[in-house]
């Protein structure tokens, strides 16, 4: 199960290999990803969106990881976002991983290593993730790390420039009352 996948914490120091990891998947991501302007794919957009998502991790809102393999390779990224507190206790997540790296385990090892973060660092009650209904890899990978399909959210996401359905899956911390 992706034994030698891991995840960190992403810095600015990743920028480089984040912006060439997005660009030599970008058509590997097309299908799932909203519509992507060419400056996306930039170091300078790249760096912008990190720092943002630095600043709303600083902010308790949000967990920006990078998934490597065992040498340390940047080859994907999971993101718990959405952290709410109060009642809801919740985050969402989502995940990629690079195409020349699919289907060895590493998107069931990170997502599993993303939830447990969220359950014993961020002490949080329940993690939510989506995905299209064709997407049955993602589903799979849900699936095994104990998610449940709870529902259908009509026109959730606008991606690549078509709103889109999407099932509604959910894990809930056993742990938490």
């Amino acid at each position: 199960m992706g034994a030698g996948t891991s995840i960190r914490l992403l810095t600015l120091d990743d920028v480089a290999d984040l912006t060439a990891l997005e660009l030599a998947n970008r058509e590997h991501l097309r299908p799932w990803d909203p519509a992507r302007a060419p400056e996306y794919f930039t170091a300078s957009e790249q760096r912008h969106r990190l720092e943002v998502a630095l600043r709303e991790h600083d902010a308790g809102r949000a967990v920006p990881f990078g998934i490597t393999t065992d040498g340390g390779e940047l080859i994907g990224r999971v993101t718990l976002s959405g952290v709410v507190r109060g009642a809801l206790q919740s985050c969402a997540m989502g995940y990629w991983i690079a195409a020349d790296h699919l289907r060895r385990g590493h998107a069931v090892r990170a997502a599993a290593l993303a939830v447990e973060h969220a359950f014993t660092e961020l002490k949080l009650h329940r993690v939510q993730a989506e995905t299209l209904p064709e997407n049955t890899p993602s589903q799979a990978v849900l699936e095994r790390i104990g998610f449940t399909q709870y529902g259908l959210a009509p026109q959730y996401l606008r991606i690549n420039g078509a709103w889109r359905d999407f099932l509604m899956f959910q894990r809930i911390n056993p742990a938490i009352d």
